[in-house]
């Protein structure tokens, strides 16, 4: 009887065997998909984070520029204010010097008109 039994039992021994070969095969080439799946994703937002980093690297060096331009302009700005208050003082002093004068015709004008004309050169 003995002789007659080991062979159901290593038939559903090697039923459960094949069963857990193909279960374990199957785990295996999914996870194998997954970390596949995964890799690609890892990939993608790598290059994403890679163009993203470029921008705003190009993006700060356009602020810097943008910083070193306006300094610039600020600075031509304010010779500007000194160049047109200093002009601006040489035309006062050319008007209060001709504020007395009076003319009727244009030839008693030309000195004073003159005055000024050179005053803000």
């Amino acid at each position: 009887m003995n002789a007659l039994l080991w062979k159901p039992i290593a038939a559903v021994l090697l039923l459960v065997l094949g069963i857990a070969c193909v279960a374990s095969g199957t785990g295996w080439f999914l996870a194998r998909r997954e970390r596949d799946l995964a890799r690609a994703e890892l990939s993608a937002e790598r290059d994403k984070r890679a163009a993203c980093g470029a921008a705003l690297d190009q993006q700060n060096s356009a602020l810097a520029e943008l910083a070193e331009q306006k300094a610039a302009a600020d600075l031509r700005g304010l010779a500007a204010q000194q160049v047109a208050a200093a002009q601006g003082k040489r035309f006062d002093q050319a008007l209060a010097q001709v504020r007395t004068a009076r003319a009727t015709t244009c030839t008693e004008a030309m000195p004073a008109v003159n005055m000024i004309l050179e005053s803000i050169r």
